[in-house]
């Protein structure tokens, strides 16, 4: 792949400008306002269309705790729990007898104790406590979501959601808010489910990513940084990219745009396959169908 620093020399003398030697930390402004309007360009890009090497797959298996602990009605505080060490406060849901829906762990304050943001309605000793936890942080790299690729992949089943503010919190205040599907939502900057799960589940779920550049050793990245770095967009659609961005940028007009255009128009369809639709579709056999009923000894 070109690397940063050609895709600069190649646009500088195309437009006639002097070529740098260099571009990440050259003194001249012109070199540098390159570097940024080549990044701009570069993030537009990767916000612009669905790019396949954007495509990433992010898998977790959800944590949960069941033990034991006291507690005391009017007291957020939970006592005498045999280990705090896999909790953390704000990620952790806690149910049992005597503790309010929707409760979480507000502070982990010893190896025994924890504090609720809800007060408990019992006063109960060694009582069974069930902890579970319910956000788990975005990818680093997240920048949003594929739609209908969130998967209990433990039972087999499609995530619902994401879910609305308004289905979210009824869904945390109701009586009956729970079933068989996880539900799901972003919020607060974490992948967030409900209800509390109470076994190891294997989720996982496609996003796209926001590293669009990567470095000389194949790391991924959000911009270019050194004049190695490459991307994984085609080289003429930055080429004839970062050109039409400079002289907009100079006032001097939309000379390049057309250019543009025709190789953004070209990289799109070309960048993965797209589907083969019918004219006649027939209906899936998914499940039964003909194709596959015996002729003879159905049912045996």
């Amino acid at each position: 792949m070109t690397t940063m620093l050609s895709l600069v020399q190649s646009a500088a003398g195309e437009m006639g400008l002097a070529v740098p030697a260099s571009v990440a930390g050259n003194s001249s402004t012109d070199v540098t306002q390159q570097l940024y309007l080549l990044n701009g360009l570069g993030n537009d890009l990767m916000r612009d269309y669905q790019w396949e090497a954007l495509n990433t797959e992010y898998r977790f298996t959800t944590s949960f705790l069941t033990t034991t602990g006291n507690i005391t009605n009017g007291s957020a505080v939970v006592t005498n729990i045999p280990s705090t060490a896999t909790l953390a406060a704000n990620l952790w849901m806690l149910t049992g007898n005597g503790i309010p829906g929707d409760c979480y762990i507000q502070s982990v304050d010893s190896a025994t104790h924890v504090t609720l943001n809800q007060a408990a309605q019992q006063t109960l000793t060694g009582v069974s406590l069930f902890f579970g936890k319910t956000k788990y942080a975005l990818p680093s790299d997240y920048d949003r979501q594929i739609d209908r690729t969130h998967f209990d992949k433990s039972k087999r089943w499609e995530m619902l959601g994401p879910e609305t503010a308004q289905q979210w919190q009824w869904l945390k205040s109701s009586y009956i808010s729970t079933g068989p599907r996880i539900r799901y939502r972003i919020l607060g900057g974490y992948f967030q489910i409900w209800p509390i799960i109470s076994t190891a589940e294997y989720l996982g779920f496609e996003y796209v990513s926001n590293s669009w550049a990567t470095s000389a050793s194949g790391t991924g990245k959000s911009s270019f940084t050194v004049d190695t770095d490459t991307c994984i967009f085609p080289d003429r659609l930055m080429i004839t990219g970062l050109k039409h961005r400079y002289m907009m940028a100079k006032g001097l007009g939309d000379i390049y745009a057309k250019e543009f255009e025709d190789q953004l128009t070209k990289s799109k369809p070309a960048d993965a396959g797209s589907a083969t639709l019918s004219m006649a579709p027939k209906p899936s056999t998914v499940l039964i169908g003909y194709e596959n009923i015996p002729d003879s000894g159905y049912g045996s």
